[in-house]
């Protein structure tokens, strides 16, 4: 597979969540990684049927190696691989590794220049660092989901997209490539510690600035990027669907008044947030005269800043989306490209998710291991 990180090799003890989302940016951008799946019993209950099938977006582009991390035999098999990568990656409870014999400590005797990636909630330490949490309760703790909703109602979940992802396991591949740069000059490995909550507080660095600046209300919906503003919010249009409109700068501002032909003069008191409410009823009513493709046809592409609001299933077909081939479909199922673009070292998806050890002889046998190996390990039960 082609990306700037190809020839970067990398361990991903299989988890839930931001782990995963971590494993397929770093394999889509051309890392070979290793999925180290955890062997179960034929016919064992799965709660989560989707995993390990094709429909499983965040285990695309990786092989997947199954093994009985009980028996001591296992343990032996990931030093190994340990021995030969560049990066190991997961997100246990902290504690979890250095009990199955595979923490920090016992993966860098083998291989100092080895990079361990960590993610969790709350951080390897702190008091809260061995509490059950969930992607809500992370930004809850940062500042960020207090505002996060409209007025008069309680704070509004963002989707999983902020803690498990954006704070967590894009923070988490920052962090871990970042060490590998460094091992490369300095030819020593280091621990990552990514914490979701950490990486959620950092997402709203601007929002804390500008609060401490004294431009930023604790009200929600009070603000010019919290749906406060009327040139900054979502309005229903004649047919139910939704527009997006974002005419923050006043030359913006001005080319959407002009083109909706909106001529009432409180339009132009953009700036007074005391006529805010007043202002966005005024959009309100403007925008529910119109269908949403209506609206699109006129402002679409123009300084007016403004975009539909599209569902998963318009989002992959609108023109702009299509032309920068921004959704892709692997074994039938439709999923976002890798992202970003890169000029030279163009990544390219690989194949569906694989089935838990699905490719654990062969993941041996590239890496190192003879054949007989292989069998003794299958035969002890180990994968």
């Amino acid at each position: 597979m082609p990306g700037p990180l190809t020839g970067i090799k990398i361990i991903e003890m299989v988890g839930l969540g931001p782990c995963p989302f971590a494993a397929m940016m770093l394999a889509d951008m051309g890392a070979e990684v290793i999925r180290i799946d955890r062997k179960t019993k034929p016919g064992a209950d799965n709660p989560f049927p989707m995993l390990g099938t094709k429909f499983d977006v965040m285990a695309r582009g990786r092989r997947s190696l199954a093994l009985d991390l009980k028996k001591p035999e296992a343990r032996e098999v990931v030093l190994k691989l340990v021995e030969q990568a560049d990066i190991l990656i997961e997100g246990f409870r902290p504690g979890v590794m250095e009990r199955l014999g595979l923490g920090p400590e016992a993966c860098q005797a083998r291989n100092p220049k080895l990079v361990f990636g960590r993610i969790t909630g709350w951080g390897q330490n702190g008091p809260l660092a061995q509490a059950a949490g969930h992607d809500l309760n992370y930004i809850a703790l940062s500042g960020m989901l207090h505002a996060m909703g409209r007025a008069g109602t309680p704070p509004s979940p963002p989707l999983n997209l902020v803690g498990d992802f954006g704070g967590g396991a894009m923070m988490l591949a920052f962090g871990v490539v970042c060490a590998a740069l460094e091992a490369k000059s300095s030819g020593k490995g280091q621990v990552v510690d990514a914490a979701m909550t950490d990486g959620s507080a950092l997402l709203g660095a601007m929002m804390y600035g500008l609060r401490a600046f004294g431009s930023w209300s604790d009200a929600r919906e009070a603000n010019m990027l919290d749906g406060g503003a009327p040139f900054y919010d979502t309005y229903a249009c004649a047919d139910g669907k939704f527009l997006s409109v974002g005419a923050i700068e006043p030359q913006f501002y001005a080319q959407l008044l002009e083109l909706c032909g909106a001529s009432d003069p409180d339009f132009q008191k953009q700036w007074s947030v005391k006529r805010w409410p007043e202002l966005k009823a005024k959009f309100a009513a403007l925008f529910a005269t119109r269908t949403r493709d209506d609206w699109c046809a006129l402002l679409e592409g123009t300084d007016a800043c403004v975009a539909p609001v599209l569902d998963m299933a318009e989002a992959p077909h609108h023109p702009h989306n299509a032309a920068r081939a921004s959704f892709i479909e692997i074994e039938g199922v439709v999923q976002p490209a890798p992202a970003p673009r890169f000029s030279r070292t163009a990544p390219a998806a690989g194949q569906a998710a694989a089935a838990p050890g699905q490719h654990s002889a062969a993941v041996l046998a590239d890496w190192g291991f003879e054949d007989d190996s292989i069998e003794a390990l299958k035969n002890a039960g180990v994968i």
